[in-house]
């Protein structure tokens, strides 16, 4: 099984995607095609010691920046490490492929070249976030600003398949997040896609609210794209600060400094629960193949375990899951009636 790796994505490439990529292939025995620029890629692989066998290079001459439209993405770069990235999922050369690159444009070059499973009307991305005991899948978190209730209801049967198949949570809890708990508070779209999720089989807890992401309350958070984003890059930032603080008063004076030092290990763990390079990055729900978009800020252990978590998706058959998991609440559910 190889992953394609996007090694011009990011705002460190290619030197932290190739350092990741191949602690991957040491670390953890996984094979990987390195796609980009084939000089600058083979210049990296050299500063990291002895080739791998586990490493193969293909060479891509163009790049797609952070601040590219999707659209000229597609039209304009027809040979970015990007795309070819995708071509070698699509034409069965890779299982899967890893970016740190463009998010909009990993999207939509994923729907065109990849293409979307049977089933799905709009392919979503996910995050996945810790929470006070385990994890949280939070989507849609930027592809869907204005989405259908119809596409809401497939973004949790998806959220719940990858729940169960890659976090190992047997009957994954779906919540709706809304202004309140209660049925019927929301906005319209909420309040349809409610009552969508309602008369699944899936295991709905109701609407929950934000604090609910992270107190464990449910496993899986459903919400258009525009909130999920907002709500995504708010915790992003409320960690980063919070760790901020946390450094700065553990330094204000000899007292603090010793007891930071006799707290470390417990700072550690907490430090371990919460790092997002953990899980690598957000999966592209929907399309046709596996994908994993990283921040473009990743570091090296960010992009190895994405490699990580792109090969149990392809290894763990999820799409197939997704597809069947569709069929069946079409089944139970006729959702073709709801699509009004």
């Amino acid at each position: 099984m190889k992953i394609a790796v996007d090694a011009m994505g990011g705002d460190n490439a290619p030197a932290v995607v190739v350092e990741g990529a191949v602690a991957a292939v040491r670390e953890l025995g996984a094979s990987v095609i390195l796609v980009g620029d084939s000089a600058a890629i083979e210049q990296e692989l050299a500063r990291l010691g002895p080739a791998d066998a586990g490493v193969d290079v293909r060479h891509a001459s163009q790049v797609v920046s952070m601040a590219e439209s999707p659209s000229h993405a597609l039209r304009r770069k027809r040979d970015s490490s990007l795309r070819i990235a995708a071509e070698l999922v699509r034409d069965g050369k890779a299982s899967a492929f890893v970016s740190a690159g463009n998010t909009g444009a990993a999207m939509a070059i994923s729907m065109f070249v990849i293409g979307v499973l049977r089933g799905v009307d709009r392919p979503a991305i996910a995050a996945v976030l810790p929470n006070l005991k385990k994890f949280t899948v939070l989507l849609d978190v930027g592809a869907n600003v204005d989405p259908k209730p119809w596409h809401m209801f497939q973004f949790a049967v998806m959220g719940n398949v990858y729940a169960r198949d890659i976090l190992g949570i047997d009957t994954p809890r779906v919540g709706l997040l809304s202004v309140g708990a209660e049925e019927g508070k929301g906005n319209e779209l909420t309040k349809e896609a409610y009552d969508q999720l309602k008369e699944s089989s899936l295991n709905f807890v109701g609407n929950v609210e934000g604090r609910d992401i992270y107190n464990g309350h449910c496993d899986v958070v459903v919400t258009d794209g525009f909130t999920g984003n907002v709500a995504l890059k708010i915790s992003e930032s409320l960690a980063e600060m919070l760790g901020a603080m946390i450094k700065e008063e553990l330094h204000r004076d000899v007292r603090s400094k010793v007891g930071a030092k006799l707290a470390m290990p417990a700072f550690q763990r907490f430090r371990r629960r919460v790092d997002y390079t953990e899980m690598g990055g957000a999966p592209l729900l929907g399309i046709d193949g596996a994908a994993i978009v990283c921040h473009g800020s990743s570091p090296s252990k960010a992009i190895k375990n994405a490699v990580r978590v792109a090969a149990e998706w392809a290894r763990a058959g999820l799409n197939e899951h997704i597809k069947a998991a569709l069929e069946a609440e079409m089944t139970h559910g006729s959702r073709e009636g709801n699509r009004e």
